[in-house]
Parts: C-alpha cells; structure tokens; sequence
C-alpha cells in the first residue's frame, strides 16, 4: 500500500527549503542594502569555490560521524600542515637550501661563513604529491590506530593533532620564508585544483560547461525514473510518478542554474569537478554499498555490529585514514586556491565541516546521515557566510548566527526523535484499545 505524504516529504526536506529560503532573503537582503546581486555569475562562483573545503571536509567528517558521533578536530590544522609542506617542496625557500642546496665555506668581510653555492631546485609536482599523499596515509593510519586499537578517545586523540600540527605547520613556514608563507606555487600544481577548464571570456556562454550541465541533468532525471522502476519491479513502496517527475525538474533546475553561472563566469571550474567526484563517490559507498551500511550500523549499535562479524575496530581505522586522505585533498584544493601556503591556512576548518553535517541532518550520536544532506548543511553554511559579509556584518555576528544555527539544527534533530518515538509508543496503545473496545463489543452481543 502507497502511504506516501508531502507532510513527510516537508520534514524530510526541511533543511533544503530552509536553504532555499535564507537564499531568497540575503538575495533580497544583499540587493536592497548593499546593491550587491547574489546572483552574478562571479558571486555564485566565488560561494561554490571559497566552501569547496567544507564539501570536501565534512564528506570525511560524515563517514566518521557515522560511527557513532565521532569527530575530527585536527582537520583544520592538518590542511596548514599539507599546504606548509607542498609550498615547502614545491618552492624555492630557505628551508629547501639548508636541507638541499649545496653550500661551502668562504671568506665574507673578512670572516669564514658558509654560503650558498647551489639553491636546492623545487621538486617536481607528481614527487610533492605523492608526498603530501604519504604524510596524509601516515597520519590517517597512526590516528586510525590509536582511535581504533588503542582506544584513545576520537576527541582526545585528535585535539593532540590540532595543536601539534598547527604548531608544525607554522614552524616549517617560519623557518622557510620570513613572512610565514610561501607562495607562487608552480601552475603545474595549481592547475590540478584550481582554474577552469575550456576558459571563454566572462560574459560569453561556455559551450562545454553548458553540454556537461545537460548530461548531468539528463542523467538526473533517468537515474529517479530508473530507481522508481526498480522499487515498483521488487514490490517496494516508491513514490507516484508525478511526485518523482516534480523532483527531478526542481533537481534538474538547480543544477542548470549553476551550470549557466559558471558557463557566464569563463567556464566550469576544476574544483567543482573534485567536489562533484568525491561526492558522487561517497555517495554510492554510503548508499549502495557494505561497507557503507557497516559505518551505519556501528553508529546505530556498536555491540549489535560486532556480533554480527563486522571489525568494528578496522572500519573506525577506515574512517579516520580516509578523514585524513580528505584533508590533503582539502588543503591543495585550498593552497592552490590562493597561491600560497601560510600559518592562517585551515582555522576553524573543523568546526565547518562539523556544522555542515549537524545541520544537514547527520546524528550527533551516530548511525544515521546521508552525503545529500551534509551538501545542503555545507551549502546553508556557505550562503550565511557569504550573505552577512555582503550584507556588512561583522564577522564576530557572523560566528554568532552559524552557532545558532548549529544549536537550532541539533534541536529539532532531538526534537524529531522524541516526536517519532512518542508515535511508535502511541501506536500499540491504539492498537490495544482498538482489540479491547472489539472483544467487549463481541461479549456483549454474545450475550445478548
């Protein structure tokens, strides 16, 4: 039987129209106060790139949540880290000469001295890579491994990280450079994550940005049509046609908004091909795979988990070695962005990526979250920042707004569980009064 209610599709999208709502306002907001249009090409493209870190983030922060409420907080000073050692390897510094350059004693002003003879050459982009990947699985395992085997408590263990290596990661700036940071990275490396590809003039519809929108949207519309199908072919509940036709036009319409702002911005920007892949990724692992219902059902109940054969203790090691593979993408996405690396890089990244999955709607305490909601937790994160600044808050308002969010967010979560479990207790209640009032009917007219 079909028991399929817009009610429940209002609360279980409540956070996407909440998103659509604040959009409208700070559009409005930003036009009347400041003159600025939210909707210029520039501004939509500058929101996507300027929170890739927190899609990117809160993707590995989701799959660590899902094992129970668990949480990263070194992310933020890891990307500092990543970013101090790739513009380390990949620029000329002063650190690189001492470790690499070839230097000799010699006469100056009358005193012997050692002297730069031959600067160390930069290495090459595909070596730093690998590196920035090496020191990311070695991080990602040791934590893994202390969280895991040892046992060490996710939030002890990685607030050792949070100070250890911001600490790092200015040290290596400071010593490499004098204004603690380094910049013009090689194009070779900042190609990879930043720019756009197929390039045309602002203004000017990109062609190729706008083919690759209509393939997207295409295959939106054909994977809902497909999946509806598929449910009504093994005897699942799926939703009327008509509901699953308005959604992909509302989801097909999004994404031909942003595909006609980036196509008018000089073309489709690189990062958004990093976040649209890891996305797509993760979300097939969270939704279609095992190894994504074990992270759920070791959120849900770790000791149920465990009977059940599956390796409670790798797949926390799992999270937190992918949580830090994330991070290093994170911080070239963001070092590459800026064309530098320095101390500032990553403050407050943790508490981002965090919000962005508490808002979309992942548990605080595990078993329960999707990759679709912690985009729409991201995405709302993003349009308050960039709204308030438009608009002309301080950024210490800005901080106060994001945190009442957060603190409305886990509210209702904790709100709707209640509401939910008062129903499933009321319904045996019913059930029972029901039987009852029906046997003392029967009595009665067995007597009479």
């Amino acid at each position: 039987m079909n028991q399929f209610k817009m009610k429940d599709v209002f609360k279980r999208n409540i956070m996407t129209i909440a998103l659509f709502a604040v959009y409208v306002l700070f559009v409005v907001l930003a036009l009347v106060i400041r003159g600025t249009n939210m909707l210029d090409p520039s501004v939509v493209t500058s929101l996507i790139e300027q929170n890739a870190y927190v899609f990117i983030l809160g993707t590995g922060m989701l799959m660590c949540m899902l094992t129970g409420g668990n949480i990263d907080l070194s992310v933020g000073s890891f990307v500092c880290f990543a970013g101090a050692t790739v513009g380390l390897f990949s620029v000329e510094n002063d650190l690189l000469n001492k470790w690499f350059g070839v230097w000799e004693k010699q006469m100056v002003d009358g005193q012997l001295k050692d002297v730069l003879v031959t600067p160390a050459s930069p290495w090459s982009t595909p070596v730093v890579l690998l590196v920035a990947l090496a020191i990311g699985l070695a991080y990602g395992a040791l934590l893994g491994w202390l969280i895991a085997y040892v046992r060490i408590p996710p939030w002890i263990a990685t607030l050792a990280g949070f100070l250890s290596f911001r600490g790092l990661g200015t040290q290596v700036l400071s010593t490499a450079s004098t204004t603690n940071a380094i910049s013009n990275l090689p194009g070779s490396l900042t190609n990879i994550f930043s720019g756009t590809l197929f390039p045309t003039p602002w203004g000017q519809l990109n062609i190729p940005c706008l083919i690759l929108g209509i393939l997207v949207s295409a295959a939106i519309a054909f994977l809902n049509i497909r999946t509806r199908s598929t449910k009504i072919k093994k005897g699942y509940q799926a939703d009327p046609f008509w509901f699953v036709i308005l959604k992909s036009v509302i989801e097909v319409a999004v994404v031909m908004f942003f595909t006609i702002e980036f196509a008018l911005n000089g073309g489709i920007p690189v990062v958004v091909l990093w976040i649209g892949a890891i996305l797509i990724i993760y979300g097939i692992i969270t939704e279609k795979t095992t190894i994504g219902r074990h992270f759920m059902t070791i959120g849900g109940n770790a000791e149920t988990a465990r009977l059940s054969g599956i390796n409670n203790k790798l797949v926390m090691f799992c999270a937190y070695l992918n949580m830090a593979i994330l991070t290093v993408i994170a911080s070239l996405i963001v070092t590459s962005r800026t064309g530098a690396a320095n101390s500032f890089a990553g403050q407050e990244y943790e508490l981002d990526a965090i919000a962005a999955c508490i808002v979309g709607g992942v548990s605080a305490y595990g078993g329960s979250g999707t990759i679709i909601g912690m985009v729409v937790g991201a995405t709302l994160i993003g349009v308050i920042n960039q709204g308030l600044s438009l608009v002309g808050v301080d950024q210490d308002w800005i901080k106060i707004v994001k945190g009442l969010v957060l603190l409305a967010a886990v509210v209702f979560e904790i709100m709707s569980k209640n509401a939910n479990k008062k129903a499933k207790d009321k319904k045996p209640k019913v059930k029972k009064a029901k039987k009852a009032k029906k046997a003392k009917k029967e009595q009665k007219l067995a007597v009479n």
